[in-house]
């Protein structure tokens, strides 16, 4: 039936019958004029690729330091060092929150932070050793590909190196941040002292292909074009298609309170829920031959809104957010409990499932 009412886009058309998009078949599905029914597409999509089940992981999130290096215009997190508020936790103070989290049933750890200046590569390695000692089997899903980007550059290793050493003190998976919007054009607009796309993109690979997965993730709702975002989705399918080494696609909306785009009044108001369910429906559209798993952060776009995500394209949750500070500087309420998950994703009429890291199923609801 979905099929004969969707002629007026032949995008649409080749992402019903499987083929893979182009660059100008995500240009016409960013403007066209039917959201329904791109939802509905994306949602069929959906179902031939991951059923009827919506999974959540039960994730710690912790940060290490909120000190950074960086200054980026899209972000309320940062500070140099000189603040009341700046910190920096020791790996013993990590240690004992992820002993909290096992406790809540958390099964991985999210640990970001900022671009430490004064940090040795040593710091995450004890940091990482900690954990393992005492939680051998807690997944660490930790440092964005930015920011072992920046630990290659201070401590002038390779990245190579950098990620070896990692993997060998207990580094298990990494997490998708620093990604933004890869495009030049944009990126310097909205990322000040961080590495560039591309420099992201070479990260991740190498990252990859020690065997070190990953999530990616994509900052919408800003100052970007349609274009931006096509050229995200269509970088992230090349390299997964060379490494198949993404486990989830997370496109994030920007919270804008108290952060530099604001105070210069280049972004006034928050994008529509119109325009956010339009960059899931396409994100899944995008990358369906290459990746199952297209994540709803509800921390961002609240709960409400989160459940319509899941019809447009959307097969996951993130997540049990027991602890997240990078948003709450932003203005938003985060925690969640592993039951109100499962009952926000049985009130839609789908089958609620706890996975771990990999997308293992590890219980239903």
């Amino acid at each position: 039936m979905l099929e004969k009412l969707v002629k007026d886009s032949k995008a649409l058309e080749k992402a019903i019958s499987g083929e893979e998009l182009s660059y100008d078949d995500g240009l016409e599905l960013m403007s066209y004029d039917n959201l329904y029914m791109l939802g509905a597409a994306a949602d069929l999509v959906r179902q031939k690729q991951s059923g009827n089940t919506v999974t959540f992981a039960a994730s710690y999130y912790l940060n290490y330091t909120n000190v950074c290096a960086a200054s980026c215009q899209m972000c309320a997190f940062y500070r140099k060092g000189n603040e009341s508020d700046a910190y920096t936790l020791t790996p013993q103070d990590i240690e004992a929150r992820v002993g909290k989290a096992k406790e809540l049933g958390a099964t991985e750890v999210h640990i970001v932070g900022g671009f430490h200046p004064e940090l040795p590569l040593e710091y995450y390695e004890e940091m990482f050793r900690t954990i393992k000692k005492s939680h051998p089997e807690m997944n660490i899903k930790a440092l964005t590909a930015a920011e072992i980007f920046f630990l290659s550059k201070l401590t002038k290793n390779s990245v190579k190196e950098v990620l070896t050493r990692l993997k060998a003190s207990g580094l298990d998976t990494m997490p998708g941040g620093g990604a933004e919007l890869f495009h030049p054009e944009i990126r310097n607009k909205i990322v000040r002292g961080k590495c560039s796309g591309q420099e992201w993109l070479d990260t991740i690979e190498q990252a990859h292909n020690l065997g070190i997965k990953s999530n990616a993730t994509m900052l919408f709702g800003h100052i970007e074009k349609p274009e931006h975002i096509v050229d995200h989705l269509v970088k992230l399918r090349e390299v997964q298609k060379r490494t198949k080494g993404f486990i989830a696609l997370i496109p994030l909306k920007f919270s804008l309170e108290n952060t530099e785009l604001e105070k210069a009044g280049l972004v006034k108001s928050e994008s529509p829920s119109t325009y956010d369910l339009r960059v899931i429906a396409v994100s899944r559209l995008m990358l369906a031959q290459q990746l199952d798993n297209i994540s709803v952060y509800w921390v961002a776009l609240g709960k409400k809104l989160a459940q319509v995500a899941l019809t447009y394209g959307g097969n996951d949750l993130v997540g049990t957010a027991f602890s997240e500070e990078i948003y709450r500087a932003a203005g938003r309420g985060t925690n969640s409990s592993i039951l109100e998950l499962g009952n926000m994703i049985k009130e839609i009429g789908r089958d609620a499932a706890q996975r771990d890291t990999f997308f293992n199923i590890l219980k239903t609801f």
